[in-house]
């Protein structure tokens, strides 16, 4: 096996495969588009899990930093790998079943993958609002209308009959204001807000619109791709600049609401569950409340354990004997500042009613909230406005850089199909950033619609629960059978133990948590996704490879051949495998929705 000293001290890699252009400083950059993440589920999480919310961020967090550590270690094992802890973990799991470890990296890029359509879909929300925006029923133009058109509508109208039916003690005057109010904003509203090119059906999953949504999301998909064309210390460069102008912000406006005493008590107290996802109404630690809960703690988990991202780059780090640990670390102490602090400061200013505003459960109205937490007014909003798309870049530029190395290491690996190991001159990872391209389009189509943002989310998420299941286990196998393999970093042997029982409380999470979103079948389409590696891998595996791994996959893990070694572990990893199946079925069954 080459020593990652050897690796460390080589010379920067040739036209055609990664380079090592970056020290840890510089994955910790490429990393720092995870605290935005943040911003794309506050507001769903406020709405099923009530004055629990911002609870639910923390215990998230500190679960994600305690299980950064298992990925510390195995990372620093594989200094001539790309691709993150999946890659890294897989290992572990090739003894004991050759379809297991590519499971995991499928897995865990097609939970990191739909960063880049849903990111896209929010910022090109923030887009149509600043240069199309559909006007408030206070605006002038709407009051005017209302008054040009007063006579159009009579208190004898059908529709107002209708109106008062529906809004019991209101009188005929307020039903002719809110009716005529209604018919100006959906005449003053720009057409380019409801234009569809065309929308369809896609058979049990959700329905997908080529909306503008659509249209604005795909070019800021290729303005993303050009920039990391280009190579990943080009990459790195941009998102250095781009969090220091996007955190620095966010960080103080989530401090100012607590230094200046805006935190209102009865909005972080008497923390209760909801009676019902989005009622807005305190309710109790009944099971239907355990599972909002649950499925709160089932969906921070795609944000706050993101960070792991950091160890996606170890084959194009200088020295990754010691930047790998430093990178992932660092990351996780940011990472556990916004995610306790941004929470905590929207719910004790907004109240849970607040966060339940339309905007902030789509994600389009956060800039606004934002200048509310510090009282700014309308050129403070554009200018938060402006940080939040850019916010939004950092996200998405972390989430392609990523899962595009995750796909391309699973080539090189023999894993996953052999064009995605193709690399550009730059260092760059095309035939997998293409890949990622390709898939977000349908994506962004689904999540362009508001009712399928969620959903998107949600089956993601299955994936990246099974991923951190299976990657939190090898912590342990690679302790049994791969002892020999260096480890510039070591986590504590309790803090290992520690987090393979948080592998399987993710298991819960997965079983109870997965049908809170809006989709009862979330937890099948899931499962069912993340079944298509197996015919792909083995395609790839026993008709194109002849049944042979490549032999820098086996150099790895110390092993010469195609034997793949004692296992140690002996029946351990399969009974860590069906336990981990039992928990989410029967969290599934045991864990209901609020009727």
């Amino acid at each position: 096996m080459t020593n990652i000293t050897d690796v460390a001290s080589a010379p920067p890699a040739t036209q055609g495969s990664l380079q090592r252009t970056l020290d840890w400083k510089g994955a910790f950059w490429v990393a720092a588009g995870v605290p935005p993440l943040v911003l794309f589920s506050i507001g769903g999480i406020a709405g099923t899990t009530g004055k629990l919310a911002f609870l639910v961020w923390i215990i998230s967090m500190i679960m994600g930093f305690l299980q950064s550590f298992t990925y510390a270690e195995i990372a620093g094992m594989f200094g001539n790998k790309s691709g993150g802890a999946s890659v890294y973990g897989a290992t572990a799991w090739l003894r004991y079943s050759k379809f297991i470890a590519p499971l995991s990296v499928w897995c865990n890029w097609f939970a990191w993958s739909p960063v880049l359509s849903l990111g896209c879909a929010i910022a090109a929300g923030y887009i149509l609002n600043a240069l199309f925006p559909i006007p408030v029923a206070e605006s002038q133009a709407v009051l005017d209308w209302v008054a040009a058109h007063a006579s159009t509508l009579a208190a004898d109208s059908p529709r107002v009959a209708e109106w008062l039916a529906a809004n019991a003690g209101s009188t005929p005057d307020q039903a002719i204001n809110a009716l005529l109010s209604n018919d100006a904003i959906a005449a003053l509203t720009p057409a380019i807000r409801s234009w569809s090119l065309i929308s369809f059906d896609i058979p049990f999953l959700a329905k997908a619109n080529l909306n503008a949504t659509f249209v604005i999301g795909v070019a800021l998909m290729l303005i993303i791709f050009a920039i990391q064309h280009r190579g990943i210390a080009e990459t790195a460069s941009v998102q250095k600049w781009l969090a220091i102008i996007v955190l620095i912000p966010l960080l103080l406006i989530g401090l100012w609401p607590i230094f200046s005493g805006q935190i209102v008590a009865a909005n972080v107290t008497g923390l209760v569950p909801p009676t019902a996802g989005y009622s807005g109404v305190d309710g109790t630690w009944s099971n239907g409340g355990w599972t909002l809960f649950l499925g709160g703690l089932y969906i921070a988990a795609w944000s706050t354990y993101g960070f792991e991202t950091a160890v996606c780059y170890t084959r194009e780090l200088k020295n990754p004997k010691t930047d790998t640990f430093k990178a992932i670390f660092y990351s996780g102490l940011v990472c556990c500042l916004f995610f306790f602090l941004v929470p905590f400061a929207f719910q004790g200013v907004l109240g849970h009613s607040g966060m339940l505003a339309p905007g902030i459960v789509d994600g389009t109205g956060v800039a606004e909230a934002l200048a509310g937490l510090i009282h700014g007014g309308r050129i403070v909003t554009q200018i938060l406005v402006i940080l939040m798309i850019m916010a939004l870049f950092l996200a998405i530029m972390t989430a392609m850089a990523g899962s595009s190395r995750t796909l391309y290491q699973g080539s090189r690996d023999g894993w996953l199909p052999r064009y995605l190991s193709h690399v550009n001159k730059n260092g760059a990872p095309t035939g997998a950033m293409w890949t990622d391209f390709g898939f977000n389009l349908l994506l962004l189509a689904i999540a362009s619609d508001a009712a399928g943002y969620f959903f998107v989310l949600a089956v993601s998420n299955v994936g990246y629960i099974i991923f951190n299941f299976l990657n939190l286990n090898s912590g342990w196998i690679h302790r049994m059978d791969s002892g020999h393999v260096e480890r510039p970093w070591k986590a504590p042997t309790w803090l290992i133990g520690v987090n393979t029982v948080l592998a399987f409380v993710n298991a819960l999470f997965l079983g109870a948590g997965a049908k809170v979103w809006g989709y009862s079948n979330a937890l099948w389409v899931g499962f069912i996704f993340a079944a298509l590696i197996l015919p792909v891998f083995a395609y790839r595996h026993f008709v194109q490879d002849k049944g042979k791994f490549p032999p820098e996959a086996m150099e790895d893990l110390g092993l010469v051949g195609q034997d793949l070694g004692v296992k140690k572990a002996g029946m351990l990893p399969y009974l860590a495998l069906a336990g981990g199946l039992a928990i989410v079925l029967i969290a599934n069954v045991v864990f209901q929705l609020p009727a």
